[in-house]
């Protein structure tokens, strides 16, 4: 009996028998035990103002150290840095991103319903949902073998 491969890609394998998500740590489901499959848009959640906050306020108390060392030219230049990075890294995290937000496939695996995969890339989810549909319908058994039907 030959392995059918349906999607091979960087982060996902999609074969007859196994769906495997490469992530960390590896999860790998069988395709005939999976139950309820379906798909979701998760929201990404902006980077924590606190946080950001810190590493800000890090980044200019040491580019503020560093002023009292080095001469003019050298402190403007850095005092320069010291304002636009964090400005420039905090504003951006805070805020959502159109592309922060991930696809998900949800199913239930023996009784626990589980998260099969997450992509950002619609076009690589597709392919990805695809394979796995494709993959279970070559899964089910026939729905029943004529031969045999009563007359």
């Amino acid at each position: 009996m030959s392995k059918r491969t349906y999607y091979r890609g960087p982060d996902a394998v999609v074969t007859d028998d196994y769906f495997v998500w490469r992530t960390t740590p590896v999860r790998s489901y069988v395709v005939r035990d999976l139950r309820n499959v379906g798909q979701l848009r998760a929201v990404a959640e902006p980077a924590s103002p606190v946080r950001v906050s810190v590493a800000a306020a890090l980044t200019v108390g040491a580019i503020g150290a560093g002023w009292t060392v080095l001469e003019p030219p050298h402190a403007y230049a850095i005092g320069l840095v010291a304002v636009t990075v964090p400005v420039a890294c905090a504003l951006p995290s805070m805020f959502r991103r159109k592309g922060g937000r991930a696809w998900e496939l949800h199913a239930g695996y023996r009784g626990v319903e589980v998260v099969l995969y997450s992509c950002a890339d619609e076009r690589q989810f597709n392919q990805v949902k695809r394979a796995l549909r494709r993959a279970m319908e070559d899964a089910r058994p026939p729905a029943g073998d004529l031969r045999f039907a009563a007359a």
